[in-house]
């Protein structure tokens, strides 16, 4: 039987952040979601709150302890794009992805250390991506955000390892999500020829893996990364 946690996806409302949402409260967990824009997904405790700032990150902890306690098990997930081949790509685009995809689970991994440390544990799971380690052309400052959050997870390891405490990162391939659907045949022929799974994944394949990361079963695990990506990214 699993004993209920509190679980908080930063970008759970679509993709790949709904899925982890979702499974863990298919496990039975509390769980409660953050989103910036549009209308939550009614089934889950939603939050509105921007990563970008730490105000807004503070009071949507503030509402989540206030519904089921501090956060045990946090999946820092909300990240942006803004893709352009590094000639074309200015400043902005640079540091305002860094600021949500780096920055942001910088804010969210400090603000749910504070309860995880009274409560003597806690799982951090950072959602990086194949192309952190891979590369991707025109993702210069997108892979960069999503290789750091490699060194901030081996940080955390080694800094609150002792306290029961783990830091680990999950890394995507090619998801069946809203953003891969959109692409051309041909485009995602080229794709999927490059996978050796010969396959998109579905979005509860990384759910799946994010979550028993979380569990008894993961304990001493701490510092890894996983890769979802069918092969995609081997030796990296």
């Amino acid at each position: 039987m699993t004993t209920a946690q509190t679980v908080l996806v930063t970008g759970g409302n679509r993709g790949i952040g709904y899925a982890i949402a979702t499974e863990f409260k298919k496990a039975g967990h509390n769980v409660a979601i953050t989103y910036r824009s549009g209308e939550p997904p009614a089934e889950f405790f939603a939050v509105k709150a921007d990563v970008t700032d730490a105000a807004s990150i503070d009071e949507a902890f503030k509402q989540v302890e206030a519904e089921f306690g501090p956060v045990e098990v946090l999946v820092a997930n909300a990240g942006i794009t803004k893709d352009t081949l590094l000639m074309r790509m200015s400043e902005e685009d640079f540091t305002s992805v860094l600021d949500t995809n780096l920055t942001g689970a910088f804010r969210v991994v400090k603000r749910a250390t504070k309860g995880m440390l009274k409560l003597k544990r806690g799982r951090i799971i950072l959602i990086s991506s194949v192309v952190g380690l891979y590369g991707g052309v025109g993702q210069v400052n997108y892979s960069s955000s999503k290789a750091a959050l490699v060194g901030m997870a081996r940080s955390i390891t080694r800094e609150l390892g002792s306290r029961n405490i783990t830091a680990n990162v999950v890394a995507p391939g090619f998801i069946q999500t809203e953003m891969t659907d959109v692409l051309s045949d041909d485009l995602k022929k080229q794709y999927i020829d490059s996978i050796p799974a010969k396959r998109f994944a579905a979005p509860e394949e990384v759910a799946q893996v994010v979550r028993w990361l979380s569990s008894d079963e993961a304990t001493y695990i701490s510092g890894a990364v996983i890769p979802v990506d069918g092969g995609l990214g081997m030796g990296h």
